[in-house]
């Protein structure tokens, strides 16, 4: 989602590894040795102020810790206790809930989603008709990520779902590997239908509970409860901050579970012990054995050597590395970074959890630890990393100057500032709201308040905190000169998002409207307006079809599917309409009012 910005804001966070299934010839025996304190010195390299780990072997529980502090103010530790955000790393969760209902024989993973959401609608007809649950566990659907559609967004997962009809796709169904968060929240809303439960109640109940997952939650809000919870920190300016927790419940089945350690190592003993927990089988073996095969290939360059051509299953990563098959899905939501792996072949497992919202840390203990256990010679991933940030951002900041090359300097808008503040609207992205503050702008969309700045022209500049990012903002005219709509590159690989300007809320009012219901006259020509429901005009012609009057601005409304006629109101002092001009190109008609 983000090309230059390595503060992690998404969920869905990494590293890919190698498909050579081998056993070292020369294996050193597992060493721990020194772990703890390399442990502490790795999170101080990286200013992360807590970190947790759990390592499982052979069915146990081997190392569980905790690592620096949970909260940098009152001086609380991290415990293996603590709860963390796992991001991403709930998309497992929701594509086992799913095997359970294969197992039942509720769901098939091949049958269309249509099958089980009958309203599932996407822009593409073939994708509509022929998505499965394989395919919304897969990244398949041809639609890039579209995050500013649910990120910080006060829609309900209802209304998301139904705004999936709106969004442009990047690719065609099944093309390609795109990772994409609605997609698995669709998967989790199906869950939730089809059970009768809604997903939150059924990871709850047929996962948290089995699992003696006690500690852990599926929504943030729940977080600050615990006796044992981690605040969420982000880097800015080579400082370390406290930020607010995200709540993401929205898209909840794509990473908003919360959990510890302790907890999360049960989730991974369930995993490696083929859907047995103890002595219960929470999910069969042939539906986690789908889940952990390879799906898609994820299409990724190769940086290096021990890190090549991996692939997808549901909700995880195949990503061997050095030899050994691996397992995992990083998670990234504000403030936080998590790693959840397991080696099937070598029956272990590692959880790490970071309460840091910029960090790789954890792929870095992660694969430390891989070598560790499997008495691997040891890479210095720390440092490999470091300079492969240290590289974008150099990258970044040449991109930053070569962003304003085309700047036309010395020019302003088309129209005085007042004229660009309203709202806009877009069937999918929602709402942006342009007001003016004394002699500026400023955007506010979803929670987030945008400052904006003059670029050239009608186009601006927002500053997006989502991408940490300036962004062009451009508005434009319509055919009478007023400004009718804004774009604004939310997604980059897709055309610009397009806001149309809605009119005035007095013209979506009842009280409003019903100022020009009548008759209208012209010679022996009767027009009769009236209003059907709460607010919508329509517009009676003898001898022609109901037209419908869509509100434009005052009190001037377009005739709905006839681009360039209008009618415009003209309202007595008495508040009352006296009459109605058609307006069409080149001509207008005024009707008195009867």
């Amino acid at each position: 989602m983000k090309k230059h910005r390595l503060v992690v804001y998404f969920l869905g966070l990494f590293l890919l590894a190698v498909p050579i299934f081998s056993t070292p010839k020369e294996a050193k025996k597992p060493d721990l040795k020194g772990f703890p304190e390399q442990v502490t010195k790795l999170i101080s390299d990286w200013k992360v102020p807590g970190l947790a780990i759990s390592i499982i072997k052979d069915g146990k529980v081997i190392f569980a810790e905790g690592f620096g502090y949970r909260d940098l103010t009152q001086n609380l530790k991290v415990t293996p206790h603590t709860l963390f955000a796992i991001g991403s790393c709930t998309k497992a969760f929701t594509a086992t809930a799913m095997g359970m209902l294969v197992d039942e024989g509720k769901v098939e993973w091949d049958k269309p989603v249509r099958n089980y959401l009958p309203t599932f609608k996407l822009q593409d007809v073939v994708a509509s008709e022929r998505m499965t649950p394989r395919d919304l566990l897969t990244h398949r659907s041809g639609l890039p990520r579209h995050e500013l559609v649910w990120y910080a967004s006060p829609a309900s997962r209802k209304e998301i779902f139904d705004r999936l009809q709106y969004l442009e796709p990047s690719k065609d169904f099944r093309a390609v590997m795109q990772y994409q968060n609605m997609m698995f929240m669709t998967a989790g809303y199906l869950v939730g239908e089809v059970a009768g439960t809604g997903w939150e109640a059924f990871i709850q109940k047929r996962i948290f509970g089995p699992l003696e997952m006690r500690e852990s939650n599926v929504s943030v809000t729940e977080t600050p409860k615990a006796a044992d919870f981690a605040l969420p920190y982000q880097e800015k300016n080579d400082k370390v901050e406290p930020i607010p927790f995200r709540n993401i419940d929205t898209i909840g089945p794509a990473g908003s579970i919360n959990s510890s350690v302790l907890d999360m190592a049960n989730w991974v003993l369930m995993n490696l012990n083929k859907g047995k927990f103890k002595d219960k089988q929470i999910v069969s073996e042939a539906a986690l054995a789908e889940i952990h095969s390879p799906q898609a290939v994820m299409p990724s360059p190769i940086q290096y050597d021990e890190v090549l051509y991996p692939s997808y299953g549901m909700g995880w990563a195949i990503v061997p590395y050095r030899g050994h098959l691996l397992l995992e899905h990083g998670g990234g939501i504000d403030g936080f970074i998590a790693m959840v792996a397991f080696l099937p072949r070598d029956n272990m497992g590692v959880v790490i959890l970071s309460n840091s919202g910029s960090t790789p840390l954890p792929s870095i203990v992660l694969y430390n630890i891989i070598d560790r256990m499997m008495g691997l010679s040891p890479i210095d991933w720390s440092k490999r990393l470091k300079d492969q940030m240290d590289k974008a951002k150099a990258e970044a900041e040449k991109a930053k100057k070569e962003t304003d090359k085309d700047r036309k300097p010395d020019t302003k808008p088309s129209h005085p500032l007042e004229d660009y503040a309203g709202d806009y609207e877009n069937p999918a992205y929602g709402t942006i709201s342009i007001i003016k503050e004394g002699d500026q702008l400023k955007a506010k969309f979803n929670s987030f308040d945008l400052a904006i700045s003059h670029y050239h022209y009608d186009t601006f500049e927002l500053f997006n905190e989502l991408y940490d990012q300036k962004q062009k903002l451009s508005f434009q005219t319509d055919a009478k000169g007023n400004i009718g709509s804004l774009s604004i590159p939310f997604e980059s690989t897709v055309k610009d998002i397009v806001f149309a300007r809605a009119p005035e809320k007095a013209m979506m009012e009842k009280a409003f409207l019903e100022k020009f219901v009548g008759q209208y006259e012209y010679q022996s020509m009767v027009v009769t307006i009236s209003l059907k429901g709460e607010k919508t005009l329509t517009a009676t012609v003898p001898g022609q079809p109901e037209y419908e009057l869509v509100p434009y601005r005052g009190t001037e409304f377009n005739l709905k599917g006839m681009p360039g006629l209008s009618v415009e109101f003209k309202l007595a002092s008495t508040g009352k309409s006296v009459e109605v001009a058609f307006k069409q190109p080149g001509a207008t008609t005024v009707l008195k009012r009867k």
